[in-house]
């Protein structure tokens, strides 16, 4: 469009001034460098580059534009140098910024240097299908290499992802799933030696329906509902207009799930009309619209009169009715409605009555409370418009009897224990206690108590006698029954006269003596289990004598003495063969008789481990004993130890 046909003031509508300049910058060759340039215009300006009031080359891969109006340059050279302008273009006008210079040095280019984040993410918030620009420049010799995650472990992805420069993230069409933080990070080849920068990309979704109202036709005095789903990020805010006004829960109408229910019950003619649904969130809004169709049928009976309602015990109430005026020949019953006063019309209950009656017994209700009553006639058609609605409250009553339990804290004191009522306090109530001996014929109290109290102890009683206890709660309408219990303090003063304190030093000190007996039993048991132990190791070493109807010549020659006359050595002499040991003389002994039975010796390792047995006869007598042979009850055995070696 020709300059000359554009508006002057028009143009500084479509197109402001800079709100950011680029500035002038120094770096060193290799390094990089930043420039920057924010306007705002409508349609949205197109942002180029100038060096020296040249149209850079974008083909220069060194050289990357970023959406927003940002100019990164790496590896810098010395032909880099220059003037800077930042351009902004739209069909409404041009603009271009102030210049900026940026030098280019030699000095430091061959150092090493620690890899560095010169520029990070920013916190972005941007709705569906936008593009967002994650930008990431850094520094470092030699040159960092430029990786981009997600802090929470998530897969960042591929489709619509792509990196420009040296590190910059762009994500076409974002969608909420790539809602998240994302992070930088600058690593110097081969090493671990990381920087790394985070910036949080939020993304919002404009409120959509997922389910739209109906549009619907009722009957009167039926229910109509309209249901409105929408979703959004964040999820969105639903309201409901009646005719273009808006429609808040009260009467006839409630409101439920978030407001995605409009529910209208006991509709008439003033219903009929068109109801808006408006969900919106801060990344816009969206509404959809449904009529509403009463069907009034002819011949309907008018509302039923006279409604009354009166108060008939603390839990019933009677309410009675007059029939329409007219158009009562089709009425096939009616439905009485009922609700706490103080309750919300969602928590209305309704009883069915027949057609030839005009009162019902509401029971079961709360004492003390305010009732809501309407009623409707209804025909084969339809149902009549709701009479006038009428409220009532039951009659209170004098409380329940309270349980009680007692509990003997002594041989003179008692603790009684019962469940605590808030709302007698509501009732200007409490409780009253009364106690005697159940000897007399006049009580203690009343004691009075609040509501809140649950406890209470009587001391200083009699300890020889029997007591009844008496517990009452009561309010504005009176006293209520009392629960009565008796209770005997003799059983304890008893027991405590049988069972005196005791005398805690002397449990201490019988308690320390138990345990050191403890301590020196286990001792003694350990001690002999060793000795049993060493017993059957040592005692398989040495020879078992059984004894049984044998003088002492047959045991002399069963065991001849070492070195006596005329007895030769019957084991055969190895000059090799170490010294035999000296042999133990066997102690004389009362014997009846004399057995002889070899136990297993260690002779194979150790030439002194055991007595050496002399050869037996040719015939055994019936008292020796072999090997596998077992001695009988009466039997005597004396075992011979093992010598050691001289």
């Amino acid at each position: 469009m020709p300059d000359s046909l554009i508006h002057p003031r028009w143009c500084e509508r479509a197109m402001s001034d800079f709100h950011v300049h680029p500035q002038a910058t120094v770096g060193e060759e290799g390094g990089v460098a930043r420039f920057q340039c924010q306007i705002h215009g409508l349609p949205e300006p197109l942002i180029t580059w100038e060096k020296n009031r040249v149209p850079i080359d974008t083909d220069n891969e060194r050289y990357t534009l970023l959406p927003k109006g940002v100019l990164q340059i790496t590896g810098l050279r010395a032909e880099d140098s220059g003037i800077f302008h930042c351009v902004a273009s739209n069909i409404a006008s041009i603009r271009i910024s102030h210049g900026a210079r940026l030098t280019v040095s030699g000095s430091g280019s061959g150092a090493y240097k620690e890899p560095a984040i010169l520029v990070g993410p920013e916190n972005l918030t941007l709705t569906v299908h936008q593009t967002a620009v994650l930008e990431c420049v850094a520094t470092g010799n030699p040159r960092p290499i430029v990786s981009w995650s997600r802090l929470d472990g998530r897969p960042i992805g591929v489709e619509g992802i792509q990196v420009l420069g040296t590190g910059n993230l762009i994500i076409s069409d974002v969608t909420v799933q790539h809602s998240g933080v994302y992070v930088c990070a600058a690593n110097r080849p081969g090493t671990r030696v990381r920087r790394t920068a985070q910036g949080r990309l939020v993304v919002q979704a404009p409120a959509e329906f997922v389910q739209h109202p109906q549009s619907i036709s009722r009957p009167a005095g039926t229910t109509a509902m309209f249901t409105c789903q929408a979703q959004g990020e964040p999820p969105p805010h639903v309201t409901w207009l009646k005719n273009g006004q808006v429609l808040g829960p009260g009467g006839h109408v409630r409101l439920r799930n978030n407001n995605s229910t409009l529910t209208i019950s006991g509709i008439g003619p003033e219903d009929e009309a068109i109801y808006q649904c408006v969900a919106e969130n801060s990344a816009g809004s969206s509404q959809a619209s449904a009529r509403l169709t009463v069907l009034w049928a002819e011949g309907l009976p008018g509302p039923p009169r006279n409604v009354r309602a009166v108060s008939v015990s603390s839990t019933e109430v009677r309410v009675s009715w007059s029939e329409p005026l007219a158009n009562t020949k089709e009425i096939i019953g009616y439905v009485l409605h009922i609700r706490k006063a103080a309750d919300p019309p969602e928590l209305e209950y309704q009883e069915a009555v027949s057609k030839s009656t005009f009162q019902h017994l509401v029971s079961d209700l709360e004492p003390s409370t305010a009732y809501s009553f309407y009623i409707k006639a209804y025909t084969p058609r339809g149902a009549s418009s709701a009479s006038v609605p009428t409220l009532a409250s039951t009659l209170g009553e004098a409380p329940a009897p309270p349980p009680l339990s007692v509990r003997v804290l002594g041989s003179s004191s008692l603790q009684l224990l019962w469940e605590p009522w808030p709302r007698l306090a509501q009732h200007e109530g409490g409780f009253k206690l009364f106690y005697r001996p159940a000897s007399k014929t006049s009580f203690t109290g009343p004691i009075l108590l609040p509501g809140t109290v649950s406890s209470y102890n009587l001391s200083q009683l009699d300890p020889t006698a029997v007591y009844e206890v008496k517990l009452l709660a009561y309010n504005q309408h009176g006293d209520g029954n009392a629960t009565v219990r008796f209770v005997s303090l003799r059983g304890a003063s008893e027991r405590t006269a049988l069972s005196p304190p005791c005398d805690c030093r002397k449990e201490k000190a019988a308690n320390q003596t138990s345990t050191t007996g403890i301590v020196i039993g286990i001792h003694i048991g350990v001690t002999c289990i060793i000795f049993c132990v060493l017993f059957l190791l040592f005692g398989q070493r040495g020879r078992v004598l059984l004894c049984k109807d044998v003088d002492m010549k047959e045991l002399e020659q069963l065991f001849p003495p070492a070195g006596a006359a005329g007895q030769p050595d019957p084991r055969p002499t190895d000059p090799a063969a170490p010294a035999p040991c000296e042999e133990t003389q066997l102690s004389t002994l009362p014997l009846q008789g004399c057995g002889l039975m070899e136990g297993k010796t260690a002779e194979a390792t150790a030439p002194c481990a055991g007595l050496a047995a002399a050869p037996p006869p040719p015939d055994r007598g019936p008292g020796l004993l072999s090997e596998g042979q077992t001695a009988r009850p009466t039997e005597a055995w004396v075992t011979q130890p093992a010598h050691s070696e001289q």
